[in-house]
C-alpha cells in the first residue's frame, strides 16, 4: 500500500499562507503536480519535499539519528537545495512521512523529528532524485568536471565549483545510466532518436546519422538526462531485495553488516553468503524473513522522482510522449512517486488523458479491441487513477496554494495555464475585429 505523506508550508519564500484547504496540508500522492507562474513557489515545495524525504530516508538507514538533527543541520540541507534565503521570522514547515514526522518553527528556533508509529511498517525506502531544470548543463558537465583553468593572475579556477550540488548529484546518476543503458543505444520517445555512450562520448542518432550530444537540439539535451536517469532508477529499485544485494557498494555493505551484528551473528554470515553466491544459497525460513526486514531499511525499493519542467524545450507532441514515459516509469512499482513542476498546459491536459484512460480501462474489462484503441492514445501502463493524482495551483500574488478544481471526475480546465491559452484566443479575436475596422 502506498504510504501517504503530506507537507505544510507557511511564510517560506514566495509562499505565505500556503495551502488554503485541509488545514494547510498538501497531500503528496503517487502523482503530484505543481503549477503556477514564475516565482510562485513550485520548485520551493518540490525542494522541501526532497529535503524532508532525504532526511527521513537517512534516519531509517541509520546514517543520522534524530538526536543529531538540529536547526543548523536542517538549514544546511536547505542551503544545498538553494532555498536557504527563503526563511523568515514566521516560517513554519511540517512534514509527515511514512516513517518520520518533522517540524521546523523559525520563531522558536525549534526543529523536531519523531517517529511516525502508525505508518512506519508501511514505509518503503526510496531512491530520491531531483531532476533540475538545469539538466541541460549535463551535456557539458561531463567534460569540465575534472578540469581546472588558470586566470590571468595565476589563480586556479575549478570550472565545476559553482554548479549546484543537486545538478552534480544528478550528473552522477546520469553517468551511471549512460553506462548501464546507452552502450547499445537508448531510445528517446521523439523523432526516432537514440542516445549512445561510447568511449566516454555521448552522441545521438536520428536515422543513421550520429551527432555529438552538444550539437543535438535543446529538446534532446533536456530529455536525455531526464529519461535516462528516470529509467535507470525506476529499474534499479525493482525486483527481489536479495537480488539487489550483489549490486550494493562497499560502504553500504559494511553498514548492513554492522547492523546485522547487533541482531544476530548468524544473520551476518548469511548476508555475506548471499553477497558472494546469490540468494539461491539461502533457504526460505524465519531467518530469511528477518534478514529481509533488516535489508529493507538499507536497500531502496521505491523511487521518488522530482522533475522540474518536463516540457522544457519540447514541442507539444513530444511533451505528451515524455509525460507518458514518466508515468510508465512511475507505475513500475506501486510505491513510486512522481512530483512535477510545470508551466505547460499540455502537461496537465496529457495527465487528464491518462486519468480518463484509467477510468476506461476499469470499465472495458478484457475487451481487447477497446484496449487496443485506448493504448494508441495513452500507452499501456501510463494510465493513472484520479485518486492517485493531486494538482496544486500556486499564486505568486497572494502567496497561496489551492487544489485544481475537478470537473466530471477530471482535473478542470479552469486553471491559470489554460486561462493563458484562452486569453491568447480572446486577444486574437480582438485583433481580427481591429483588422475589420481597417477595411471599413
Amino acid at each position: 500500500t502506498l504510504y501517504m505523506s503530506r507537507i505544510k508550508v507557511k511564510n517560506f519564500g514566495p509562499i505565505r499562507e500556503g495551502f488554503v484547504e485541509n488545514d494547510g496540508w498538501l497531500d503528496i500522492k503517487k502523482v503530484t503536480v505543481l503549477i503556477g507562474n514564475q516565482g510562485s513557489g513550485k520548485s520551493t515545495i518540490a525542494k522541501l519535499i526532497s529535503v524532508f524525504s532525504w532526511l527521513e530516508k537517512n534516519i531509517v538507514r541509520k546514517s543520522i539519528t534524530t538526536e543529531q538533527l538540529n536547526v543548523a543541520v536542517f538549514k544546511n540541507l536547505c542551503r544545498q537545495q538553494e532555498i536557504i534565503e527563503y526563511f523568515s521570522r514566521d516560517t513554519l514547515l511540517i512534514y509527515e512521512g511514512g516513517a518520520y514526522e518533522f517540524k521546523y518553527d523559525e520563531k522558536t528556533q525549534f526543529f523536531e523529528a519523531k517517529i511516525n508509529a502508525n505508518n512506519y511498517r508501511n514505509y518503503v525506502l526510496p531512491k530520491i532524485q531531483y531532476v533540475s531544470a538545469a539538466r541541460n548543463l549535463l551535456t557539458i558537465l561531463y567534460n569540465i568536471s575534472f578540469k581546472n583553468i588558470v586566470d590571468k593572475d595565476g589563480n586556479v579556477i575549478d570550472l565545476a565549483s559553482n554548479i549546484p550540488i543537486m545538478v552534480k548529484e544528478l550528473n552522477k546518476e546520469y553517468i551511471n545510466a549512460l553506462m548501464e543503458f546507452a552502450n547499445e543505444g537508448f531510445a528517446l520517445p521523439i523523432n526516432d532518436t537514440s542516445v549512445y555512450f561510447k568511449e566516454h562520448r555521448t552522441f545521438v542518432k536520428t536515422g543513421d546519422k550520429p551527432i555529438s550530444m552538444s550539437a543535438a537540439s535543446s529538446g534532446v539535451q533536456s530529455i536525455t538526462p531526464l529519461l535516462l536517469v528516470s529509467h535507470y532508477l525506476s529499474e534499479n529499485v525493482q525486483g527481489d531485495i536479495f537480488d539487489k544485494i550483489q549490486n550494493i557498494d562497499d560502504n553500504l555493505k559494511s553498514k548492513i553488516e554492522n547492523e546485522l551484528l547487533k541482531e544476530d551473528e548468524e544473520l551476518t554470515d548469511k548476508f555475506k553468503q548471499i553477497y558472494s553466491f546469490g540468494k539461491g544459497i539461502l533457504p526460505i525460513n524465519d531467518d530469511a524473513l528477518m534478514l529481509k526486514e533488516i535489508l529493507k531499511q538499507f536497500i531502496p525499493s521505491s523511487f521518488i522522482n522530482i522533475v522540474e519542467e518536463p516540457e522544457q524545450n519540447l514541442f507539444p507532441n513530444s511533451q505528451r510522449n515524455v509525460v507518458n514515459t514518466l508515468l510508465k516509469y512511475n507505475n513500475n512499482v506501486s510505491d513510486n512517486k512522481l512530483i512535477i513542476t510545470t508551466h505547460s498546459p499540455y502537461v496537465i491536459n496529457y495527465l487528464m488523458l491518462s486519468i480518463k484512460a484509467s477510468e476506461i480501462e476499469q470499465r472495458c474489462g478484457d475487451n481487447k479491441e477497446i484496449k487496443s484503441r485506448l493504448y494508441e492514445i495513452v500507452p499501456e501502463k501510463a494510465s493513472t487513477p484520479l485518486q492517485d493524482v493531486a494538482i496544486y495551483e500556486l499564486d505568486e500574488n497572494t502567496g497561496t496554494i489551492s487544489k485544481l478544481k475537478e470537473s466530471f471526475g477530471l482535473p478542470s480546465n479552469e486553471n491559470y495555464l489554460n486561462d493563458e491559452l484562452g486569453e491568447s484566443n480572446v486577444l486574437f479575436s480582438e485583433l481580427l475585429e481591429i483588422e475589420d475596422l481597417c477595411q471599413q
